[in-house]
């Protein structure tokens, strides 16, 4: 089933079979962490550093749902779900990252993929989403080459076993996170700080890419697509000084163009190469690397949440205001001023402005013209509670989702072929460093009774879907 053809019924305000979904991620929800063969992934060892993760927290037990997915599925069915992405964990399916399948593993990912049939909700699944087994980050992570080929295997193996049900294949969930915010800063697994590694495993993602893709093309019906998810940013200059526009030329290169351009132009940008030729002569990228990632796929994924403003910063005294925790994780930003965008934040502290979510789809459209794209992450935390009646009020995510899908909306209107909007999150969950002070779900999740109260945002949201329309 191609993406174009993702069940959903036609919408006004949105085009004929545009995809409803929602979104999770396999350590974030699942628990059950030393259950069914699972063995460690980076995040359960990182977890366990002390400071690394706010609270001490961990996602052993996350939102329960290894145990309770029969309850989330009968909720994503009531919200009226046409789509539900989630990641398969590769530490459950192949216990190490080496050798033979996990049964076990893939026995839950068999119920749950069929669950989701039987309640006519399209599964989308990502094979990657940060939680490398931990016995191959101890033989180097990575930064070693042989990750790449060792995450092939494992794309083989989950499409040899959910192949004929799963017809929507995600190879990576934001590899700029796993390489600069993993290797470079340090703040996500494995916490190694060190900008040449980061920039080594950001080249080996992107093999593992071009190799997954070729492993699941060999083992899928011919009708299955293929994607990648990628969190672009929407790089903006303070103003229109040459500093400043150079600064955003550096940051749009170590962002998305050093992405974007091995991916779909089997090439690196000469600029990113010599922004960062003091760090390395990336002589990692060996004959034939760029051919294999740039294998054709079928749609791009975009994970957007706030813009990116920079400016040059010639005395390197400005404080980095970017989003991000600790040092900075960008390579090569000496001289590089990053500052919040105006407007109301959310409770990550991050500038809410949709606008840059249309910059990026629009420009996407005349990048690369043609390339069907989906919305695969978007959505806000805020200080949610529940009140003395039970209910959970939530208006500035309401808000916040309106003028996103408003933005989408526009920029379909202006030719940008998007297929559809996977929300962030459909349950409150584990948020990584954050642990579990950050809420990006509609539903939000009693941690200590695992109990679920869907939000105001989730019955807006399911009004959305059933009606195509974005109601005031």
């Amino acid at each position: 089933m191609s993406v174009e053809a993702l069940p959903a019924p036609v919408r006004t305000g949105f085009p004929p079979g545009f995809v409803w979904g929602a979104a999770t991620a396999a350590y974030q929800i699942e628990g059950a962490a030393a259950e069914g063969g699972r063995t460690p992934s980076i995040w359960d060892t990182f977890s366990r550093v002390p400071g690394a993760v706010r609270n001490g927290d961990t996602g052993d037990i996350a939102v329960d749902h290894y145990h309770r997915w029969r309850d989330d599925l009968a909720l994503m069915a009531d919200l009226g779900l046409g789509a539900y992405r989630f990641s398969l964990a590769w530490p459950r399916i192949q216990p190490g990252g080496r050798g033979p399948a996990n049964e076990a593993g893939l026995e839950f990912y068999d119920r749950l993929v069929d669950g989701l049939l039987e309640h006519g909700i399209t599964p989308v699944a990502t094979l990657y989403h940060w939680d490398l087994p931990q016995e191959l980050e101890d033989a180097g992570g990575w930064p070693e080459r042989d990750t790449a080929y060792r995450f092939a295997e494992y794309a083989a193996i989950a499409a040899r076993r959910l192949g004929d049900r799963i017809s929507t294949w995600t190879t990576f969930n934001e590899p700029w996170c796993s390489a600069f915010l993993g290797y470079g800063n340090g703040v996500h697994a494995p916490g190694r700080k060190d900008p040449v590694d980061a920039l080594t495993a950001h080249h080996h993602l992107l093999l593992a890419h071009g190799l997954g893709t070729a492993a699941l093309r060999a083992e899928l019906p011919a009708a299955a697509q293929v994607s990648l998810t990628l969190n672009l940013a929407a790089v903006r200059p303070l103003t229109d000084a040459p500093g400043d526009l150079d600064a955003a030329r550096r940051i749009d290169g170590l962002a998305n163009r050093i992405f974007l351009d091995p991916v779909f132009h089997g090439r690196y940008p000469a600029d990113v190469l010599a922004d960062t030729a003091h760090l390395t002569d990336w002589s990692f990228v060996h004959d034939g690397d760029l051919a294999e990632i740039s294998r054709p796929i079928d749609s791009l994924g975009i994970n957007y949440y706030t813009p990116t403003v920079v400016a040059a910063d010639p005395t390197g005294s400005a404080p980095r205001q970017d989003g991000h925790q600790g040092d900075s994780p960008w390579p090569a930003d000496r001289g590089i001023r990053f500052l919040p965008a105006a407007g109301s934040r959310t409770a990550m502290d991050w500038p809410v402005d949709a606008d840059g979510l249309y910059e990026l789809l629009v420009r996407l459209r005349d990048d690369l013209p043609g390339l069907p794209l989906l919305v695969t992450e978007n959505g806000a935390a805020y200080e949610d509670y529940c009140d003395p009646s039970g209910d959970v009020h939530d208006p500035e995510r309401v808000a916040y989702l309106r003028g996103h899908l408003g933005a989408v909306r526009r920029a379909i209107e202006e030719g940008a072929p998007v297929k559809g909007y996977f929300l962030w999150s459909l349950l409150d969950n584990f948020e990584w460093a954050y642990g579990y002070s950050k809420r990006f779900g509609i539903v939000h999740v009693d941690f200590a009774s695992q109990r679920r109260t869907p939000k105001d945002s989730a019955r807006w949201y399911a009004q959305v879907m059933r009606t195509g329309e974005l109601p005031d």
